[in-house]
């Protein structure tokens, strides 16, 4: 059995994997918008997913560490073994597209922040394994104009293509404490 098939307990709750860079520093908006929605996810009860390095990952990871919840750091042998200090559960893969296999199929619903290449990979695999059926729909939520022309441009074009439905699996959020609102109310129906 390789790392990344490492069994999670069931968490108390559903999970929020949470995508996002790892540029922003402690004070920064982007930082200070994540350690928010980790706050808010986890005050509801639910668990959250990152990457588990610095960055909006440890701000997720730090604002829900406030709470009785999970705080899954999915880490990589590309990268740094040890999580942020806020993860309690550490699941190590070996490459990063294990990684990112682990990060989608934990997810019961996916937050994306601002971010640059990577994130929209992980943006971009979420929705193509909907669009192909490959995992059963889930919510998915961009936060901030960040991500609006990206959305609106492949949504536009799924829309040409005859996938209406699937251009409108991601939904825009107008800030963190929005996302967050969005994802509890998708997945704990309040």
């Amino acid at each position: 059995m390789s790392e990344a098939d490492q069994t999670i307990p069931p968490a108390p709750g559903k999970i929020v994997t949470i995508f996002g860079s790892s540029k922003p520093v402690e004070g920064s908006p982007e930082y200070e918008d994540a350690v928010l929605i980790g706050r808010l996810l986890a005050k509801k009860g639910l668990s959250v997913c990152t990457g588990g390095y610095r960055g909006t990952m440890e701000a997720i990871s730090r604002g829900a560490a406030e709470c009785d919840v999970k705080i899954i750091g999915v880490t990589s042998a590309v990268f740094s073994p040890s999580p942020n200090q806020y993860v309690n559960v550490q699941v190590h893969t070996r490459t990063i597209f294990e990684r990112l296999q682990k990060l989608i199929e934990l997810g019961d619903g996916y937050v994306v922040l601002k971010g640059g290449t990577g994130t929209m990979v992980e943006l971009s695999m979420v929705w193509e394994l909907m669009n192909k059926e490959m995992i059963t729909k889930k919510p998915i939520i961009v936060v901030s104009d960040f991500w609006k022309p990206v959305v609106d441009l492949l949504g536009n074009e799924l829309v040409s293509e005859g996938m209406k439905s699937t251009a409108s699996y991601v939904k825009i959020a107008k800030d963190a404490a929005d996302a967050a609102a969005m994802m509890i109310k998708s997945l704990n129906g309040a």
